[in-house]
Formats: C-alpha cells, sequence, structure tokens
C-alpha cells in the first residue's frame, strides 16, 4: 500500500486567533477531535505515525554550504509561523483518495466555537526506493 505524508502548518485556517487565545473548552475539543481521529486510525492500521511539533517560534533553522565553514545558525521568532510544520501524519492507505479523504478531516478540526478550522493540509506521497518496491528511502 502507498504510504502519504499530511502535513498541517500552523496557518489558522479561517481563524486569524492564534489557538493560545481560544477559550480552553474549544482548545480541549480540537486536541480531543485529533485524538480519536488518531485512535480510529491506528485501529484501522492507517496510521504509520502522528506527530505534533512545537511552536515554531522555539525553531533553529540551520543552513550549511558543505564546506569546513560553520554552519549558519538562525533562532526564532520568525515572522511568517503560518509557513512553518504544526504536526504530520504518515499514513500507510490503500489509495490517494483515501489519503485526500483523512486529511479532509485533518482540515475539519474544530476551531473557536467548535467551527471547522479549514487548515490546508499538504498530501505528499511518500517516495520509494529506485527498486520500486514500496520501501521508502
Amino acid at each position: 500500500m502507498p504510504k502519504f505524508l499530511l502535513m498541517v502548518n500552523h496557518d489558522g485556517g479561517v481563524f486569524a486567533e492564534p489557538m493560545d487565545q481560544w477559550e480552553p473548552a474549544d482548545i480541549a475539543a480540537h486536541f480531543d477531535y485529533y485524538s480519536a481521529l488518531g485512535r480510529e486510525l491506528a485501529d484501522s492500521g492507517e496510521l504509520s505515525r502522528f506527530t505534533a511539533l512545537a511552536d515554531p517560534q522555539l525553531a533553529t533553522i540551520v543552513r550549511a554550504d558543505g564546506t569546513d565553514a560553520p554552519p549558519l545558525v538562525t533562532v526564532g521568532p520568525f515572522p511568517e509561523t503560518a509557513h512553518f510544520l504544526a504536526g504530520f501524519h504518515v499514513l500507510d492507505v490503500a489509495s490517494e483518495a483515501r489519503a485526500l479523504e483523512i486529511a479532509a478531516r485533518i482540515s475539519a478540526v474544530p476551531g473557536p466555537g467548535g467551527a471547522p478550522t479549514q487548515r490546508p493540509v499538504e498530501v505528499r506521497q511518500v517516495m520509494t526506493d529506485h527498486r520500486g518496491d514500496n520501501t521508502p528511502y
């Protein structure tokens, strides 16, 4: 079965206010939704991995030119946090259609007042090696 990576950025979808400004009940509902979806996907055998990431303000970016020169290290905060990865799912599903169906459910995670956030979810198939035996690189 093909593997797909579903990536969710810190983009707030239809909500401008960051999560740390939401009501506590809305934050709990948001994470409860993710937990229930994760359990469902784990029980079905479709979830290979889910990881939520720390706030991008805590990120460090490293750039190296391949020489003995020290790398350029940039520590947050970064102005465009919407472009930073908030978390990802690795799915082992029967088809791209199924990956897209799950991505739609992730995009609909509740925000303030229980309304779907409509966060964009990037779906990408995991490359397999040159032998074509479905083994990830």
